[in-house]
């Protein structure tokens, strides 16, 4: 297939608006695929990027939450053909680093060695780089065979886009990371994408008191929707809120953090009982510094953990979850609070960075 030129968000430079515009995307080679986008998530991750606090090569084109229809394979692709529905992997393991022998794929050292490369120009021929790889705030894109996966059957195509980045980073939060048992209690910090399939996925797990944290009362009913319980609005008093709401003002078994703010991080932390578990989804920048004292490390026995990318393996977790799908339990359609098209992608930046909705989602 010759070059195309399709419509995509721009990152001219860190901090620079996204401009929405033509690129020229080359005919697929060797190795690669070409996929016709039919939606993308718009994360907190691809603002962390476009305002610096993520690093990312630029120009580039983010986006890295989606899926689409294969419209094109390179010579040597041989796990999807041209028509197949698939998901985004915008972290694909290269099977050969200390992690991915260790299994812990979503460590691996070389996941983001494409983000580096020049996929495709502008119309003025300036080169350009792939966002987390994948480059899906575009009609199209062009990337290595291993960061596409066959969509499950039974899962509509435009909700696949959220498996892609919110719900294995949830789900994995709950299931991999933070190992919720049934009955135990879960304090969840931010309602935002992620933050619902979190919720849901402690739903799945069986546990019993599950507490919502947001700055947003508008927040609450899609909260309950998802399975809380109990829904807090975000304080100064929040750690104390959540103590009074569990049995004997002990706090939760387990905290699950998807905001990335030094002060978000340690209310998390304080809100647990002693011997609890708190796992951080949430990015954060160098500038938000997390402080505790000797002695209530050793005093209460917590654990506080790093979760990236839901500690999953989608090859592995994306049969699993097509199954909760089917079978009703994952519910996809109603983390999304806003459909919009490339257009709106600024305006929906601006609604994550003011705490409103759950994910928006660019349907082409």
């Amino acid at each position: 297939m010759a070059r195309t030129r399709v419509r995509a968000a721009v990152l001219s430079a860190v901090g620079a608006p996204l401009e929405i515009t033509g690129i020229d995307l080359p005919a697929t080679g060797p190795g690669r695929v070409r996929v016709r986008l039919a939606a993308a998530g718009v994360c907190h991750s691809d603002l962390s990027l476009s305002n610096g606090t993520m690093r990312v090569p630029v120009p580039a084109v983010l986006g890295h939450e989606g899926a689409g229809t294969v419209v094109s394979v390179g010579e040597g692709v041989t796990h999807v053909a041209l028509g197949d529905p698939v998901v985004l992997n915008w972290a694909p393991s290269c099977g050969d680093c200390h992690h991915c022998g260790l299994g812990e794929v979503w460590l691996c050292a070389n996941a983001l060695s494409g983000a580096g490369d020049v996929y495709a120009r502008t119309a003025d021929g300036t080169d350009l780089h792939p966002g987390l790889n994948v480059a899906a705030f575009a009609e199209e894109t062009v990337v290595a065979a291993n960061c596409v996966l066959p969509v499950p059957d039974g899962i509509p195509l435009t909700d696949a886009a959220l498996l892609g980045c919110a719900v294995l980073t949830g789900y994995g939060a709950v299931h991999h990371s933070a190992r919720v048992r049934a009955g135990e209690s879960v304090a969840v910090f931010g309602v935002g994408g992620v933050g619902l399939a979190v919720l849901q996925s402690a739903r799945i797990a069986g546990a019993g008191q599950i507490v919502a944290v947001d700055v947003s009362p508008e927040k609450e009913e899609l909260a309950r929707a998802a399975g809380a319980t109990d829904f807090v609005i975000a304080s100064q008093t929040t750690a104390k809120e959540i103590r009074k709401l569990t049995g004997a003002a002990q706090g939760v078994d387990v905290a699950i953090e998807c905001v990335g703010r030094a002060v978000t991080i340690r209310t998390a932390w304080d809100s647990t009982r002693r011997g609890g578990r708190t796992t951080v989804v949430g990015i954060g920048g160098k500038d938000q510094q997390v402080t505790f004292n000797a002695l209530e490390i050793f005093h209460f026995g917590r654990t506080l953990s790093g979760c990236v990318y839901g500690n999953s393996d989608p090859a592995r977790d994306l049969p699993v979850l097509a199954e909760h799908i089917r079978a009703g339990r994952l519910d996809l359609g109603s983390m999304v609070t806003e459909r919009i098209g490339l257009d709106g992608i600024p305006a929906a930046f601006d609604n994550m960075l003011a705490g409103k909705g759950g994910r928006a989602l660019v349907v082409f």
